[in-house]
């Protein structure tokens, strides 16, 4: 897979590739990333990439031809090294997009080519949304000022799921995987702080050890997500092994 970042300030994600899982990745040709600088495109001597926003209002907003030519650089690299029929997403991370979730997660993780716009200011013309964003997508209901940790965070989500980065094992019961949350985990010493670790998962019985890990999903996606439970079932994802946990946790919190 191949991610393709368009951005102002190039050395925020540079880290992120350069570092653990992703560098392994990287280092494994698994991953390939490429880092656009926006202001390599700008006209002037001094690389403006912003203006005021017509109509008024406060801040500034990112020129839409710096961007135009970014991404008509990276699309011509990626017909000249894959060829005219390469696959590409164009995606614009931006608060007013639709919610990231796991699902589009391992929906984009089947691309060949992911481009992201990373928005500073006010955020980027119209006029280039228009024209060549696939996805407008938000991390969440809050506005930060970097569309490179936004752009980050979903490269991070996206990127583990392709395979050969994790075992699929290490994947298979993470949160939000299978609609519920995951079960809590514990490493040596055996007691720490006082805190034993449950005699269950000492026991070597694979079937106890499952069918407790399946509760402790069960009882805090009910705790923290309700809501995460309701959709599991219309989606039925819900076992009747789950129906039957869910109906006698329930009784208990009601005892």
């Amino acid at each position: 897979m191949n991610f393709h970042v368009l951005t102002l300030f190039p050395e925020i994600p540079r880290a992120f590739f350069e570092t653990s899982i992703m560098k392994k990745a990287v280092d494994k040709g698994i991953i390939a990333y490429d880092l656009v600088n926006i202001r390599d495109f700008a006209f002037d001597k001094h690389k403006t990439c912003d203006d005021s926003p017509y109509g008024g209002g406060a801040g500034m907003l990112m020129l839409p031809e710096p961007l135009n030519l970014g991404l008509k650089s990276v699309c011509s690299k990626i017909k000249e090294e894959q060829g005219a029929k390469a696959k590409k997403r164009v995606i614009y991370v931006t608060p007013s997009g639709k919610p990231f979730t796991q699902k589009l997660a391992q929906d984009l993780s089947q691309e060949d080519n992911l481009i992201f716009i990373c928005g500073r200011y006010e955020g980027i013309d119209q006029r280039i949304i228009d024209t060549w964003v696939d996805d407008e997508i938000s991390i969440g209901d809050y506005v930060m000022s970097s569309g490179e940790l936004a752009a980050t965070v979903i490269i991070d989500a996206v990127y583990r799921l392709v395979d050969g980065v994790i075992s699929s094992d290490s994947l298979s019961e993470e949160s939000h995987t299978d609609g519920l949350l995951e079960y809590p985990q514990y490493t040596h010493p055996e007691v720490f702080c006082g805190k034993k670790v449950p005699e269950v998962l000492l026991s070597g019985h694979h079937e106890n050890i499952r069918k407790w890990r399946l509760r402790k999903r069960l009882e805090k996606t009910l705790r923290v997500r309700p809501d995460m439970i309701a959709k599991a079932r219309e989606n039925g994802q819900l076992s009747k092994e789950a129906e039957k946990m869910i109906e006698t946790i329930t009784n208990q919190i009601g005892d």
